[in-house]
């Protein structure tokens, strides 16, 4: 019996910089497929992280953080809107 992840690896694919390198994420990777980060909904900083409430051209949500200055990321939760 094989075991599945609940979430397959996760990878950030690009992002745009503002003020700051690497502010915002607009394309992410969730095992073989890429997804396109189409809304920015929130942002909130941590002592040493970022997190990004973004929509994907899923219609999921998903949190992803931002580690400290590294240029490293990782996705923290997700969930279908509660108006689907």
């Amino acid at each position: 019996m094989s075991s599945r992840r609940v979430c397959p690896d996760f990878r950030l694919c690009g992002s745009n910089a503002g003020y700051k390198a690497n502010e915002r994420p607009v394309r992410f990777q969730l095992g073989e497929r890429e997804y396109v980060v189409e809304e920015l909904l929130g942002r909130w900083y941590g002592p040493d992280h970022t997190y990004f409430k973004v929509r994907a051209n899923d219609g999921i949500l998903y949190i992803l953080r931002r580690h400290g200055g590294l240029d490293d990321w990782t996705l923290e939760s997700f969930r279908r809107p509660a108006n689907e």
